[in-house]
C-alpha cells in the first residue's frame, strides 16, 4: 500500500489548482497530432497484414515499407526510414550525419555541444575509430545566447565555407536550458538558408515529437531523427529509431544505413511490426500525459523552493523536466524515489555508475517495461555541478501524480 504524508498530498493538490490551463493546452495539441497520425493510418490503409514478421533479405516487406510511409506522414516529412535495428536515438542521428557528410565537410551545431553520447561519435571528445573526425569531417558549435536562444548573429558571423550540415538539438540533453521551440527553430532555419543556402539542416528531434502541434520538418528542417523508445513509440515500441525528411536525403542516408546500392530495399524483422504501429497511434496521447506530468512536477518543486526548468506554465517543446538540487546526495535520493514509484524493479536502489558514452558518473532511475524507454517515467542526472535531475515520461498522468507524491515525501525527509 502506498502511504504518503499529508504535506506531500497537499503539495500535489495545491499544484493541480494552477495547472488547468496547461492541461487544456496539452489536450488541444494532442487532438491536432492524433488527427494527423490517424490520417496517416487511413491514407496507407493499414491492416493486420502489415504487422507480419519477415525474414532474410526482407524484399517487398510491406509492413516495413508501409510503416515508413505512415511515420513520414505523421512527422510531416516526405519520407522516413523507421527501423528496429537502430539501437537508440544516437545511432539514428549518427547514421544520418554519417550518411550526409564526406571528407572535408563541416558540421555546424547552432545549439552548443550535442548530447553527451554524440560527442565521441562526432569526435568532439576522444579519437574513436570511425568517428566523423577520423573520417575527415570537422565540427564547430555555437553557444546559445544568455537567454537560451539560438544565436542568429553568431550564425551570420561564421566564416567557413565548407558547412555541409547545420545541426540543432531540440531538447536540452544534460544542459540547464529550455528546449528549442518550433518557432525558434523556424527563425534559425530561415537565417541558415540566407547564410548557407546549400547546407542541410538536421534536427535531433529526441523527446520533442508531438509535444507541439507541428514538427521541424514542416518548418524547413531537411532531416529529423530520433528514438522509437521515446515519444513516437508511444510506450509500446520495444526498440528502434527513425530518420525522416527530404526524400533524396533519406534515400542517401539509407545507403549508409545498409549498403550502397541496396538502401532501404532490404532488411527484415522477424518480430511483428504491430507494436511499432500501435505505439505510433498512441504517441500523441502518451506524449500529452508526459507533458502534464512534467508540469505537475515543476509546480510542486517550485512550491518546495527548488529551481526548475522549464517553469510549470512555460511553453514546452520536449517532455523533459529539469530540477536542481543543492548536492549529489539529494539528487540521488530523488532518483531513488522515482525508482520506488516504478512498476518494474521498484525494489532496487539506483547508484551512480560509469554509463557508456558519458563523461561523468550518472545516476538513473528507470523502472520501465522497455529498457531505457523515456516515455515511461524515469529520472537521471550526471554527478556534477549543478546537481540536476532530468525527469521524463509517465505513460499515464495518474502514475506521474503518484510518483510526485512519493518524491515529495522523500524530499521532505531530506529536509526540504
Amino acid at each position: 500500500m502506498i502511504e504518503t504524508s499529508d504535506r506531500a498530498r497537499e503539495l500535489v493538490w495545491s499544484a493541480e489548482q494552477y495547472l488547468e490551463v496547461e492541461y487544456r493546452k496539452a489536450d488541444s495539441i494532442e487532438m491536432v497530432n492524433q488527427q494527423r497520425v490517424l490520417e496517416a493510418f487511413w491514407q496507407e490503409r493499414v491492416s493486420a497484414r502489415h504487422f507480419s514478421p519477415t525474414t532474410g533479405y526482407g524484399y517487398d516487406d510491406i509492413g516495413r515499407d508501409t510503416l515508413d510511409r505512415v511515420f513520414a506522414h505523421a512527422l510531416m516529412a516526405e519520407k522516413a526510414l523507421v527501423r528496429p535495428q537502430f539501437v537508440n536515438g544516437t545511432h539514428a542521428i549518427f547514421t544520418a550525419l554519417a550518411g550526409l557528410v564526406e571528407p572535408g565537410d563541416m558540421i555546424l551545431s547552432v545549439t552548443g555541444e550535442p548530447y553527451d553520447t554524440l560527442l565521441e561519435a562526432i569526435g568532439v571528445r576522444g579519437n574513436a575509430p570511425n568517428s566523423l573526425k577520423r573520417l575527415g569531417v570537422s565540427f564547430q558549435s555555437l553557444e546559445l545566447t544568455d537567454k537560451g536562444k539560438i544565436d542568429l548573429d553568431a550564425i551570420r558571423a561564421v566564416t567557413q565555407d565548407n558547412v555541409k550540415i547545420v545541426y540543432a538539438q531540440r531538447s536540452r540533453g544534460y544542459a540547464w536550458r529550455e528546449a528549442v521551440t518550433i518557432a525558434q527553430l523556424k527563425e534559425a532555419i530561415d537565417c541558415v538558408r540566407e547564410k548557407f543556402p546549400d547546407a542541410i539542416v538536421l534536427v535531433d528531434n529526441c523527446y520533442g515529437e508531438f509535444v507541439e502541434a507541428t514538427e521541424p520538418t514542416a518548418q524547413g528542417a531537411d532531416i529529423i531523427a530520433g528514438s522509437l523508445i521515446k515519444n513516437p513509440g508511444g510506450g509500446l515500441a520495444p526498440t528502434g529509431g527513425y530518420i525522416a525528411g527530404r526524400e533524396d536525403l533519406v534515400d542517401r542516408i539509407a545507403q549508409r544505413y545498409t549498403v550502397p546500392g541496396m538502401g532501404a530495399e532490404v532488411g527484415s524483422y522477424s518480430g511483428e511490426y504491430r507494436l511499432f504501429y500501435q505505439g505510433l497511434f498512441l504517441a500523441p496521447h502518451v506524449t500529452a500525459q508526459c507533458v502534464k506530468g512534467a508540469a505537475l512536477f515543476a509546480r510542486v518543486f517550485e512550491q518546495m523552493n527548488l529551481m526548475t526548468m522549464p517553469k510549470y506554465d512555460a511553453q514546452r517543446s520536449d517532455i523533459i523536466q529539469a530540477v536542481q538540487f543543492p548536492d549529489a546526495e539529494s539528487l540521488v535520493a530523488f532518483c531513488r524515489s522515482i525508482q520506488k514509484a516504478a512498476p518494474v524493479d521498484s525494489f532496487v536502489s539506483p547508484e551512480p555508475w560509469d554509463m557508456p558514452g558519458y563523461e561523468d558518473q550518472v545516476v538513473m532511475a528507470a523502472g520501465a517495461f522497455v529498457q531505457g524507454a523515456t516515455t515511461e517515467l524515469s529520472a537521471d542526472g550526471p554527478i556534477r555541478e549543478p546537481y540536476t535531475a532530468y525527469l521524463q515520461g509517465a505513460l499515464t498522468y495518474a502514475h506521474a501524480r503518484i510518483a510526485c507524491m512519493m518524491a515529495c515525501d522523500e524530499l521532505i525527509r531530506q529536509g526540504f
